[in-house]
């Protein structure tokens, strides 16, 4: 179960994106940090992108897929994880600095006309810093929930995450009681302190947790989000003092640090004695592999996805040694 590899502390959560719908990409990445260690992995509320992940982790493991567990994300409106860009043409000057920005090799150029595949893009706001002419803004995508979940629980997925970066509390707890009406197991909040306040923090989520059971609920908590694009300790901090604040509080929760995770953050949270239960990594961990991952034969070529492979066990292992 979920719960037992949390309460071991020695759960890595690969993050392929709430927002990244490229079902392709999911296969190769699960299938990659599968075989690297990792046991948990965080998708796109989309069922082809859950079907995605159950292939990839079938190319590792077969059908003994127990010790595996999928999460799906939704997002309550303005939550950047669940925001597409888009290209304004009209002030669009095809510098192509966005281009070169975005991790996720979302922005494409044709014919000097630059455009974002909607499906690969996850938000992060990388292209909108890098504009030097502001033409590129982001959109919320949303759905009901009670249109997009059923069929995903269907699918067997373990747990629902709810992104909640936003100063609307009531936005925020309508929607978790939206979730927690249609899916019984364990629910994870993603949330930071961009909007909130620490006390504010607190209170937000202890209301979210009365009446369900001790340890049903995951706390992701993130420092700033999708920013790990670096390996340096700084990148990192954000994330362990928004855990800290969650820890010092003692609440009956799974504690999971995210948001510009790298392979500094579980070596910084033992240095600081915040005894997290898992890690989730995103931006990171996809960007190191990329150069394989983007291989149209990266699943048939054994030689590539070895490749890949040690890149990323050295990320789970590091990663894994300090937990606990």
């Amino acid at each position: 179960m979920l719960s037992s590899i949390l309460k071991q502390k020695k759960c890595f959560k690969l993050v392929c994106g709430a927002g990244n719908e490229d079902a392709v990409e999911v296969e190769k990445l699960v299938a990659l940090y599968a075989a690297a260690g990792a046991c948990y992995f965080d998708l796109s509320a989309r069922e082809d992108v859950v079907q995605a992940a159950w292939r990839g982790l079938k190319r590792i493991a077969g059908n003994n897929t127990d010790r595996y567990f999928l999460n799906v994300s939704v997002g309550i409106k303005g939550d950047p994880h669940v925001s597409k860009a888009t290209i304004d043409t009209m002030l669009c000057t095809s510098c192509g600095a966005c281009e070169e920005a975005c991790l996720q090799k979302a922005i494409v150029c044709n014919d000097n006309n630059y455009e974002v595949t909607t499906k690969r893009c996850i938000g992060c706001g990388a292209c909108i810093s890098s504009c030097p002419v502001a033409a590129i803004t982001t959109y919320s995508v949303n759905q009901p929930l009670e249109e997009m979940l059923p069929p995903l629980v269907s699918l067997g997925i373990h747990s629902i995450e709810l992104h909640a970066v936003s100063e609307d509390e009531e936005g925020i707890e309508e929607q978790w009681s939206i979730i927690v009406s249609l899916f019984k197991g364990m629910l994870s909040l993603c949330i930071d302190r961009s909007h909130m306040g620490d006390a504010q923090l607190i209170k937000l989520i202890r209301r979210l947790i009365t009446g369900r059971a001790d340890f049903s609920t995951i706390i992701q908590a993130d420092g700033a989000p999708m920013s790990g694009c670096d390996d340096r300790y700084e990148t990192t901090l954000q994330a362990l003092g928004t855990a800290q604040i969650i820890q010092r509080a003692n609440l009956p929760v799974f504690l999971l640090l995210s948001g510009g995770t790298n392979s500094k953050t579980t070596e910084l949270a033992k240095l600081f004695n915040i005894p997290a239960n898992g890690v989730a990594l995103g931006s990171f961990a996809r960007m190191i592999v990329r150069k394989q991952i983007d291989r149209d034969d990266f699943l048939s070529n054994e030689d590539l996805f070895g490749e890949a492979l040690v890149i990323a066990g050295n990320l789970v292992k590091t990663s894994l040694k300090y937990m606990g």
